[in-house]
């Protein structure tokens, strides 16, 4: 009687792929166990990245920069405000909200935020960026009342 021995079909985890995979998906799978990565965190990576780009004041809109502040009061910063990712096996898409900063060039932030988080995801998450929509919601212009806490008190 000869041997035989068929190889082991790998099962796939019942959260790739299915309706139901709520928020997590597995990165990368090994003899020795997996990775999953939640999308939260990819959200907080895209989040930081468009962050660090000069000319981006805040990330978000309105109401979102208002609970900001609030969070911001508290020392509660929410690094995924403003944006929103939809993740899949191995891409993700990616939507920002922005506020730019006065007199920034508006389209050069924008490519300057989508490049800065295609790098940040791809690099650090290892998943492929298939877009990035950057929505530029508002202009920040700084007031003269933003600078009086440096300017010289008028009576001593």
């Amino acid at each position: 009687m000869a041997n035989t021995t068929t190889p082991a079909t790998p099962v796939a985890p019942a959260t790739v792929g299915s309706v139901a995979r709520s928020n997590t998906m597995p990165i990368a799978e090994t003899a020795i166990g997996k990775t999953t990565i939640n999308d939260s965190v990819v959200a907080k990576v895209a989040g930081i990245a468009a962050r660090e780009v000069s000319g981006v004041h805040a990330l978000g809109g309105g109401a979102a920069r208002v609970i900001g502040s609030i969070r911001n009061a508290v020392n509660n910063t929410d690094l995924s405000q403003g944006i929103s990712v939809e993740v899949g096996e191995t891409q993700v898409a990616v939507d920002v909200i922005i506020v730019a900063e006065y007199p920034v060039a508006l389209q050069d932030v924008a490519n300057d935020v989508r490049s800065s988080i295609i790098d940040a995801i791809e690099n650090l998450v290892g998943l492929q960026v298939t877009e990035v929509n950057v929505t530029v919601d508002d202009v920040f212009i700084p007031s003269a009342d933003d600078n009086a806490s440096e300017a010289e008190a008028r009576v001593q």
